[in-house]
């Protein structure tokens, strides 16, 4: 994440600075995890995960949601697994620069996949 940016347009030059931890991802302990996860309803953790599947009326509604989900992750620069079978979308989050285990970025694209337009029957 970068939290200043600035430069001089009479060459000066530019200059970055860049917050430690969000480059470098460090796995949340299971108390960290399972306190995110008060906070994210039909989440759950499996397999160094957080997972949520989630079914909707038909594979129209759940490939728009997928678009949604896609662009968000984009634009947090993280890529979750997504899978897709008519009208059940379940999607996985972990962090591979953290050894494929949960980090405050899965939390974060979860919260932000929860904000989303969207319903759902399940």
């Amino acid at each position: 994440m970068i939290r200043e940016m600035g430069g001089d347009h009479r060459g000066g030059g530019w200059y970055v600075v860049i917050i430690a931890g969000m480059n470098d991802p460090q796995p949340l302990d299971d108390a960290q995890i399972q306190e995110a996860l008060a906070g994210l309803p039909q989440w759950r953790y499996e397999d160094h995960r957080l997972v949520r599947e989630v079914i909707f009326g038909d594979f129209r509604e759940a490939i728009g949601f997928i678009g949604q989900v896609g662009f968000e992750a984009e634009a947090q620069n993280h890529h979750p697994e997504i899978t897709n079978v008519y009208n059940r979308v379940t999607l996985r989050l972990c962090t591979h620069d953290a050894g494929d285990r949960v980090t405050q970025r899965d939390v974060e694209l979860a919260k932000a996949i929860r904000g989303l337009n969207w319903r759902s029957n399940g």
